[in-house]
């Protein structure tokens, strides 16, 4: 029956102001003796009306229960017919579920092409990543990765155990947020680092693999190509002259060498250039073999013996070596710590040596400077321990930044140029590092980073 109500929810206020009536009528029926049997066609007409009510709203139930289950189940094919049967409340409500599901297709499908973008890229990448949860299971491996673990397929990390146990152990015990080196074969040199993160629920660890090795080699390359040219340099440095010499001292005994009878005598300026030859000849060697030693200095540093050293104690202790040579030049010199608390792990004698030779560089630095100064500092930054010097002196020329740290090169007539390759070695076997900014005539400062 069309009352001229096309809205679902008229429609539903309509039956039941219909019930209303009828439940009133069936109660003024049941009242009457003599209208007992039309109070109860009236009670199964009432029936009725709850048996439409509820169909009628069961209708829009299953189409919202069909809907929840479509959503849970990423069932995003189906969708629900724009009938005009309910009216037009029920028309929209079929429209809207239609909408929502399109915009769940879509997501889905975004994030199933990123998805796919984002595994090309991790398949492609150099870097071997893999991730594993608490048990060991793997969610998570490139190819790269496989290549690196020897293997075609793993899906628990522990099967590594039995392939390479060397390898499981540096990915297993690998901190987050640090790294750790795995030497394999000749052509792999591992730089394993890791970060542990919670998804789903889920504690992951996710670990990269990088194969240094073809860095290294270009590194060991550059470094072996720059010590034979200073090799190259200083050796030849000492062998032309001696070379030279020898040749021309012949020359002197060939010529001015006269031959009596039962000897040879000299003459007087023969004598004062061969003297003066093999003078030239003893200097020069002696360089050379100053020059062996220096090298040898800088190749057979023993092992750092570490303890805990107080920084306050450190930079005192050197600040007091230094007191002498410091007391002969006019240098406004000061040292201090920002903790009495802050401590290194350290060969005390090995660092010793590097602040000592930094300060006489920056001594030699500030001779010809007006008003200089010199700072030594201690303090804590980006969660490592600092010591700086610094200096307003001559500096260091551009064009020198990068090779001072070179072993044998130097811009010194008298020097040996390994102090500053020294002091990177020790800082590398310290696990820590060495650094200079310098802007010539107004500050030059060195970085000592535990």
């Amino acid at each position: 029956m069309n009352f001229g109500f096309n809205d679902f929810r008229t429609r539903v206020i309509l039956r039941v102001i219909l019930l209303g009536l009828t439940m009133a009528l069936f109660m003024y029926m049941v009242t009457r003796p003599n209208m007992l049997f039309a109070a109860l066609l009236t009670g199964i007409i009432i029936v009725l009306q709850l048996t439409e009510i509820f169909r009628f709203v069961s209708q829009t139930n299953r189409k919202l229960t069909r809907f929840l289950e479509s959503v849970k189940y990423s069932d995003f094919i189906s969708g629900f017919a724009s009938d005009n049967k309910l009216g037009k409340s029920f028309k929209d409500l079929n429209i809207a579920f239609n909408e929502v599901l399109e915009a769940f297709r879509r997501a889905r499908s975004e994030k199933e092409e990123h998805g796919q973008y984002l595994n090309t890229v991790v398949q492609q990448v150099r870097t071997g990543i893999l991730s594993f949860d608490t048990e060991g299971n793997v969610q998570l491996v490139n190819a790269n990765a496989k290549k690196f673990l020897g293997i075609t397929n793993i899906k628990n990390i522990h099967e590594l155990i039995h392939i390479n146990p060397k390898l499981y152990h540096s990915i297993n015990s690998v901190e987050s947020g640090k790294s750790e080196l795995y030497k394999g074969s000749n052509e792999l040199y591992l730089t394993i680092q890791s970060t542990e993160l919670r998804i789903r629920g889920t504690d992951v660890k996710l670990v990269t693999l990088q194969n240094i090795q073809p860095e290294l080699q270009q590194q060991e390359l550059e470094a072996w190509q720059n010590l034979t040219r200073v090799l190259r340099h200083e050796i030849m440095n000492s062998i032309t002259p001696i070379s030279s010499l020898t040749s021309t001292l012949r020359e002197i005994l060939d010529h001015d060498m006269e031959k009596k009878a039962d000897h040879y005598e000299l003459q007087q300026e023969g004598a004062e250039d061969l003297r003066e030859g093999l003078s030239t000849i003893e200097n020069r060697s002696r360089g050379l073999i100053k020059f062996i030693d220096a090298y040898r200095e800088y190749t057979s540093l023993p092992k750092p013996k570490m303890a805990t050293v107080r920084l306050k104690d450190l930079l005192e202790h050197v600040a007091q070596l230094m007191k002498t040579e410091l007391k002969k030049t006019h240098i406004n010199f000061h040292y201090s710590c920002s903790s009495e608390y802050l401590t290194i792990q350290a060969d005390v004698e090995m660092i010793e040596q590097v602040l000592i030779n930094l300060l006489k560089n920056a001594i030699e630095a500030l001779a010809e400077t007006e008003k200089p100064v010199l700072e030594m500092t201690g303090f804590y930054d980006e969660n490592a321990v600092i010591i700086q010097i610094r200096d307003n002196g001559s500096g260091i020329i551009k064009e020198a930044l990068e090779h001072i740290f070179v072993p044998f090169y130097t811009t010194k007539r008298q020097g040996s140029g390994i102090g500053l390759s020294l002091s990177r070695q020790i800082m590398q076997m310290h696990n820590g590092s060495i650094t200079v900014v310098s802007e010539p005539d107004v500050e030059t400062i060195f970085t000592l980073r535990f």
